[in-house]
Formats: structure tokens, C-alpha cells, sequence
């Protein structure tokens, strides 16, 4: 059934006995079983563990036949890493007149970080602007007719619920608050959860884990990229301390709740009759890491130029808490499978005699576990002319513990990305299917997105929910993610994984190919914000 699937996928696209070609389960095995084994304690970023696995691809990528496309004629393209963590649980006083309280840790807050500075002290007036969202296509701006200059902003986490669901989850980014308060003068942030917040990711959960090991990259002359550093998040606020911080505050912590849940207007935005004093202290070091470019070179004498990009990431979380005397975090499913999938396409592409008429990057990114870092990196620090990269499709986390009857392409509405991917699907009985889950915004959580904020078409691609696909993700997410049992012992369907191969090619290829390059829908909300092409009509 397999052997027939695939040779009507690349029927469409090339003569018949070029196309023959098909994915092998036993090498996905292979690639997954070396990059998922203990040895690799989790491939976390900056280990000499995560070095070798970078070595692997890159050795892969040659013996599928790509052509360097790090830096200096290599594979590798070296990723300066600053990493940071709180160093101690720092300390947060609200003064209002003569009347001091000093907030607990793990009750009342949990420090914030700052990668620029090992110690912070400052002591500023405090400022609530809302959700801090400046929207104006939405026609809202939470700063409108305050003053934050010189002052500590107080913001609500997330965003307004009448926001679109990907727009909210752009805006609710703390690197968008942070941007916005330091563009008006602000000298840090407070973030305070709401019952919303709560519900998603509670409290004391992320008190178990508030010395989380943070990234970001550095530039030549060794300064860390951190949009909005001069208005750092000083603190993040539990609800019980939101009632301490709100106190002031007319109808205080409930009114404001009330509000951000959408039951009473928008939160009364003001400068609050309060001082906060915070001193920060944070742990910060710098590690190499690497992402692995190799390149497949177009045939078109005039499309060769443009490049789709192909990309994953390498890294996992290495070294976790230890469950059932296992504490290495293998990441099988996140991502081994994913980059075992992109060397599989090389392979592909090795073995079809009809070559692409666009070239095709293939990319394993480092650091997504710690915020996107390594795509980032390359997305602002390309190897190739960035005017070059025409559309990206990213492969996180397939899971594939069953046989799939579609597939999500987060993104797929927003450019002729999400066409390709719906022809190349067809091909072999495979349907695009809408966003499951459109509430949690994934669109703006993989490495993707970094590159749709230089303005490139992009995609990120996963199984869907057809067939068992609710059940096996529902079981995969509660019970396996990131967790050390995410490792060759899950119940994988290796002909899945081939046949997920099979479509990502396709999906390239047909990419490759086609007449015009990517675009995005005239008058897209990202298309339009980063500039892309076709978003304006360009």
C-alpha cells in the first residue's frame, strides 16, 4: 500500500521513472536511535553532546549530497550563545507613603532575568498600561495617555480575548511587551498573571522550575540580542500577589481581573500611588553552539537563486528530573524524528533524477528549547543573501505513534505555502486540515517564526488529528513531552514516519518548482507587519 502511495506522490511532478524513489523506515530507525540515545543526554544546547549530533547531520548532509552552506565552506554555522538563569530569588519590596511590604518568593512573584547585567537594582514609580498591546490595526493602544518614562510598567500576561487568536498570541509575547515599554521610556516590566494565565500554566508549576536556563545570541562585538533590555521583566506576579500589587488601586486585584476577562471593559489604565524597589541577580555564561546548513543547488538558471528552507531543530532539553530512575530527556519525537525527517528528504532528493528548479536548504537549528535562538541566529545572521530565502516549512515534532490521515500546517492560510502543501498532501491521501487548537497560537512557537519576522512565507508542519491522531497526541503531550520517556520505547509507527518523508518532499518539491515564488495573501496581519512579499500586493 505504501510502495503505491509514493510513487503517485511524485507522479505530478516529475517523469515517472525518475520518481521511484522511497522513504526507508530502517533509516529514520537509525536516525532517530542514534540522535535519541542516552548517550546523547538530550542534546541540549551548547553540550559537547549537542556537538556531536551536529557533526551527525552534518555528515549526513554530505552523504545525501548537499553542498556546505554554513560558514567558510562547512556545514556548521557557529551560534555564540549567552545563556542566563536567576542567580537567587532576588527581591521585591511595594512602597506607598510610609508603608513598606516585601513580596515572597514563590507565593507572591518569581524574579525575572536580564542577560545584560549579572546585578540590577532599581526603584521607580509603578505604571499600569493593561495588557500593554499596541494594536493599531485593531485600533488599541494600553499606552495611549500614560507617561511610563523613567517608571516600572505593570502588564496583565497575554492578550485582549477579542484579539484574533495568532495575533494575540504575537502581542502576548513578552518580547513584544517588553519592546513596546522600553520604545516609551520604560525601565522594566512587571508581568502579572491572570486567571486566564492560571488555568494554562499555573503558578506553582513554574515555581518548581524558576531557574530555568534562559538563551539568546550574541553579536560580533559580544553583546547579547535582547529586544527591549532597557525595560527588562523585573518580575512575574502570582494572583495572590497581584492582590498585594493592586491594592491601591480602586475595586483593586478584582476589578482589574474582571476586566482583562473581558466581563467589564477593558483594565483602567494609570500610574499607580506606589514605588517598587527590586534587585535581580542573574547567572550568566557563554557556550558555542551550532546550526547545520547543507544545500541542494537549483537547475533554473534564473529561479536557482531562490531558496525554500527546509528547517528543524536539533537541540532538546538534555538532563531533566529524574522519573522512574531516568533522568535523560531524549527528545524522540522532539525533534529526532523531525531532523531524521529532513535528512530523509535529502536522501529523496538525492535519489530523484529530475533535480528541483529552485534551490532547497536543508537547516538543523540549535536552541529552540530556549526560545527559538539558533533560527533566530540564522534568520538575522543568514549564510545566504537573506533577499534569497523565499519560504521556510519546518518540521517539530511529528508524532507519529499512528498511522496519520492528515496533517496541520500552522500558517497554511496565510500564503500559497499552505496550497503546495494541500496538492502535495492529495497526492497520496493526505488532507490539510485547520488548526485543531487555534487558541494556543502555535503559529508563532516554532522556529518558523523566525522567519516570518523577516518577513518570509512560512509554515510549520505537523500530523493531524484525523484517525487516532486526538487520542495519540493527547497521550503523546500529557505523558511523554518532554519527559525522559520520550525515547525509542514509544509505540512508533516507522512506516508513518517514512510516509511523512514522503509528503515533505513533495511539499519541497512542489515549492521548488512552481511557477511563482511564495507569496503571502495580499493584506495578511504577519505578511503585512514584517514586510513580506505579496502581503502589500508587491
Amino acid at each position: 500500500m505504501f510502495r503505491s502511495a509514493v510513487f503517485v506522490l511524485f507522479a505530478f511532478s516529475a517523469p515517472v521513472a525518475a520518481e521511484t524513489w522511497q522513504p526507508e523506515e530502517a533509516a529514520m530507525r537509525g536516525h532517530v536511535g542514534f540522535l535519541a540515545s542516552d548517550e546523547m543526554k538530550g542534546r541540549e544546547a551548547g553540550t559537547p553532546e549537542y556537538d556531536i549530533a551536529a557533526r551527525y547531520v552534518a555528515a549526513q548532509f554530505e552523504t545525501m549530497g548537499l553542498k556546505p552552506a554554513g560558514a567558510t565552506d562547512s556545514f556548521i554555522q557557529p551560534v555564540p550563545l549567552v545563556t542566563f538563569r536567576a542567580a537567587d530569588k532576588g527581591s521585591i519590596s511595594l512602597i506607598s507613603g510610609s508603608t513598606e511590604t516585601l513580596l515572597e518568593f514563590g507565593v507572591d512573584y518569581l524574579p525575572g532575568t536580564t542577560p545584560l547585567a549579572p546585578e540590577l537594582k532599581l526603584d521607580a514609580p509603578l505604571v499600569f498600561a493593561g495588557f500593554g498591546v499596541v494594536a493599531p490595526n485593531f485600533k488599541r493602544d494600553d499606552f495611549a495617555g500614560i507617561d511610563v518614562k523613567g517608571k516600572i510598567v505593570v502588564l496583565l500576561a497575554g492578550a485582549p480575548s477579542s484579539l484574533p487568536t495568532e495575533e494575540r498570541a504575537h502581542y502576548a509575547n513578552v518580547v513584544s511587551k517588553r519592546e513596546l515599554a522600553a520604545k516609551r521610556g520604560a525601565v522594566g516590566i512587571i508581568l502579572v498573571d491572570t486567571p486566564t494565565r492560571e488555568k494554562v500554566s499555573a503558578f506553582t508549576r513554574r515555581v518548581r522550575n524558576w531557574q530555568y536556563l534562559g538563551a539568546t545570541w550574541a553579536d560580533g562585538n559580544g553583546m547579547p540580542s535582547y529586544p527591549g533590555g532597557t525595560a527588562p521583566m523585573l518580575a512575574s506576579v502570582s494572583l495572590v500577589g497581584a492582590a498585594k500589587l493592586f491594592a491601591a488601586m480602586p475595586g483593586g486585584a478584582e476589578i482589574v481581573f474582571a476586566a482583562s476577562e473581558g466581563k467589564m471593559g477593558n483594565p483602567k489604565r494609570m500610574a499607580l500611588p506606589t514605588r517598587a524597589r527590586v534587585t535581580l541577580k542573574t547567572e550568566i555564561n557563554r557556550v558555542m553552539s551550532s546550526n547545520v546548513a547543507g544545500i541542494l543547488e537549483g537547475t533554473d538558471p534564473v529561479l536557482k537563486d531562490q531558496v525554500i528552507v527546509l528547517s528543524g531543530h536539533l537541540d532538546h532539553t538534555g538532563i531533566c528530573p529524574e522519573v522512574k530512575g531516568d533522568k535523560v530527556c531524549n527528545g524522540a519525537m522532539d525533534n529526532a524524528m523531525g531532523i531524521a525527517s529532513m535528512i530523509e528528504v535529502a536522501h529523496g532528493f538525492k535519489h530523484l533524477k529530475a533535480r528541483p528548479k529552485r534551490s532547497i536548504l536543508f537547516l538543523a537549528v540549535t536552541a529552540e528549547e530556549k526560545g527559538l535562538v539558533g533560527a533566530d541566529y540564522f534568520a538575522q545572521n543568514p549564510t545566504l543573501p537573506k533577499a534569497n530565502l523565499v519560504a521556510n516549512v519546518n518540521l517539530d515534532m511529528p508524532i507519529v505513534t499512528y498511522d496519520f490521515k492528515d496533517v496541520v500546517a500552522f500558517g497554511a492560510e496565510r500564503s500559497s505555502i499552505g496550497p503546495a502543501v494541500a496538492r502535495a498532501g492529495a497526492a497520496i491521501g493526505i488532507a490539510l486540515v485547520p488548526d485543531p487548537k487555534p487558541e494556543e497560537g502555535l503559529f508563532t512557537r516554532s522556529d518558523h517564526y523566525r522567519f516570518v519576522q523577516q518577513g518570509i512565507p512560512s509554515v510549520f508542519l505537523v500530523t493531524g488529528p484525523g484517525g487516532d491522531g486526538v487520542a495519540a497526541g493527547a497521550a503523546f503531550l500529557t505523558t511523554h513531552y518532554h519527559q525522559p520517556s520520550d525515547d525509542m520505547n514509544l509505540p512508533i509507527k516507522w512506516g508513518a514516519a517514512a510516509k511523512f518523508v514522503g509528503l515533505n518532499l513533495a511539499i519541497a518539491r512542489d515549492l521548488a518548482d512552481a511557477d511563482e515564488r511564495p507569496r503571502w495573501n495580499k493584506g495578511d496581519f504577519f505578511g503585512t507587519l514584517y514586510k513580506g512579499y505579496g502581503a502589500t500586493g508587491n
